[in-house]
């Protein structure tokens, strides 16, 4: 039973998480504003790397843990590079 529970806990999470990245992937094809597309990327990493995490945990392999930690610096990188990007209007000084 608890097995089986988990499975199909695993596949709602990746269903909403698939459409949770959907739904940002809308908001930052037509945000009106450039904030508004900084944080559905932020969102949208954040989706990706825990679709990674759900993948994994449904395969067994560790691999994916790896691919979602690699999502995570990424994703943090680039959001503080485009917001000094919006804040100064330059990345490297």
């Amino acid at each position: 039973m608890s097995a089986l529970l988990l499975h199909w806990s695993l596949i709602a999470a990746q269903v909403l998480l698939v459409l949770a990245m959907a739904c940002a992937a809308l908001r930052l094809l037509r945000g009106p504003y450039v904030q508004d597309r900084v944080l559905a990327l932020d969102a949208l990493y954040v989706s990706a790397m825990l679709l990674m995490l759900t993948i994994g945990m449904r395969g067994g392999s560790l691999h994916y843990f790896d691919a979602a930690l690699a999502i995570a610096m990424l994703g943090f990188v680039a959001t503080a590079a485009l917001s000094k990007f919006l804040l100064r209007g330059e990345v490297i000084e």
